[in-house]
């Protein structure tokens, strides 16, 4: 082992750190089945980047030419140069949302709103641990519970740390039903859980349907300017879904598009993981805070919908303001699991899936808002 891990071979124990990390990736997405299609080519990304001399990363000659590496490469021109790869997997998450739960039920754009107060509270720890606010806001967006959120505003800050964020955000988007119900157990009593919500299903014509996606798509970039891309495209993925002509279409964003694009983002990713600026006590640090914000969003979730009952006839379980947040369709089954717990004829899904598809909306609005304000602030800087 000495050999190894003297220099000879050119391997340091922090590659074979990132090696054992790269492992255990893969086997959460192989044996746990936690987010598969993005785990294990984050996995296996990690170990390419960290085998000495690795020909993915880009090589400098002696004559001072550069040799492409295609990991590199795919990370400049997919993320780091136009942000696509994040954008283009918004259509595909866009043509598998249905917002029909949600236009039943508007109030429930209420607690997709409440569910992001994790961001803001994150954000704020996370200056006060010394990390500047740039990185701060980056490290927040991991409350969002949305990964690709996540990858952008890291990127469009130019955070240090966008890959323990972007590792950290996607493991806990996969750990969603290990972490809420804790959060939400802790939060609430059992009957609370059993509270029952009738659901009456209304007929959403196709012309609201439509419509939509056009109205939010344009409020979003009147009130945050900043979120119209991942806003626009989210909604442009839901039009090809609702306007009835692209079935077609509809069918490739949902499977074909958003599984590739997830495999090649998951690799891609793995750029910013090697050894030299992973593995550091700010990994360990952004993984904590990243626990922080998932919690602090479900349980701000659940603590605004028994907010509205102490005023409301009409009792709303408090566990479907925890499925505000943006893992979709994760929380609402967690919601809906739970309130089968406590009473076996408690059924909340479609009040769950509109709070969920609502956290969807409610994340990417608050990445462009902060994005927007945190441009403006560091200008005036």
């Amino acid at each position: 082992m000495g050999f190894l891990f003297d220099g000879v071979l050119g391997i340091t124990w922090q590659m074979a750190v990132m090696w054992a990390i790269g492992g255990l990736l893969i086997y959460l997405a192989v044996k746990r089945e936690f987010e598969p299609a993005l785990l294990l080519p984050m996995g296996f990304g990690a170990i390419l980047v960290n085998l000495p001399l690795t020909g993915v990363l880009n090589v400098i000659q002696p004559d001072g030419s550069v040799t492409a590496g295609i990991i590199e490469w795919l990370y400049n021109i997919g993320i780091n140069a136009s942000e696509a790869m994040p954008l283009l997997l918004f259509v595909g998450i866009g043509a598998m949302i249905d917002f029909g739960p949600l236009l039943s039920n508007p109030k429930m754009l209420l607690f997709g709103a409440a569910a992001q107060f994790g961001i803001f509270a994150t954000i704020t720890v996370a200056t006060l641990l010394g990390f500047n606010i740039l990185d701060a806001a980056a490290i927040g967006i991991i409350g969002a519970a949305d990964g690709p959120t996540s990858i952008l505003v890291a990127n469009r800050f130019g955070s240090q740390f966008i890959g323990p964020i972007t590792v950290v955000a996607y493991s806990y988007m996969a750990l969603v039903p290990l972490i809420q119900p804790m959060a939400i157990k802790a939060v609430t009593t059992k009957k609370e859980r059993a509270i029952r919500m009738n659901y009456t299903p209304k007929n959403i014509s196709k012309l609201t349907r439509i419509i939509f996606p056009i109205v939010v798509t344009i409020v979003a970039g009147l009130i945050a300017p900043e979120s119209v891309a991942l806003v626009g495209f989210l909604m442009f993925g839901n039009l090809i879904r609702e306007c009835g002509v692209l079935n077609s279409m509809s069918d490739t964003a949902q499977n074909e598009l958003a599984n590739l694009i997830t495999l090649f983002l998951g690799i891609t990713i793995a750029f910013n993981m090697r050894a030299d600026v992973f593995i550091s006590v700010q990994t360990l640090i952004i993984t904590a805070l990243g626990l922080c914000a998932f919690v602090f969003d479900t349980v701000a979730g659940v603590m605004f919908a028994k907010f509205i009952n102490l005023f409301s006839k009409n009792k709303v379980n408090p566990m479907v303001g925890g499925a505000g947040i943006s893992a979709f369709p994760m929380s609402a089954r967690v919601v809906q699991k739970l309130g089968i717990e406590a009473d076996n004829q408690n059924f909340l899904l479609m009040h769950a899936v509109g709070a969920n598809v609502a956290g969807q909306i409610a994340s990417v609005v608050a990445g462009g808002v902060i994005l927007g304000l945190l441009t403006k602030f560091v200008g005036v800087i």
